[in-house]
């Protein structure tokens, strides 16, 4: 899948609007058809840790449909968060 068919994620995710958020992006990703539903984190501007559960819960309802996530052109950051957390191997790029 190309990035013009991902779905981007917003400027800001944070604790407060990360619920939101997470409802948004799950019922865009649940309509995707296909095995690998891609989402691009390039437009992340602000975040926190709230981010990147964000990320495993939308990967975790992916899975219960038998998809798979991938995260394109992440910030390094997030990616940085991604890694302190030990995640990097369930949200591939």
């Amino acid at each position: 899948m190309s990035d013009t068919a991902a779905i981007p994620l917003p400027e800001q995710l944070t604790l407060s609007g990360a619920a939101q958020t997470l409802e948004r992006l799950r019922e865009a990703l649940l309509r995707q058809a296909g095995p690998t539903v891609v989402l691009n984190a390039e437009p992340l501007r602000v975040f926190d840790t709230s981010a990147v559960a964000v990320l495993l819960e939308l990967r975790n309802a992916l899975l219960t449909q038998g998809k798979t996530l991938q995260v394109s052109r992440m910030p390094q950051r997030l990616q940085a968060l991604v890694t302190l957390y030990g995640v990097a191997e369930l949200l591939p790029a």
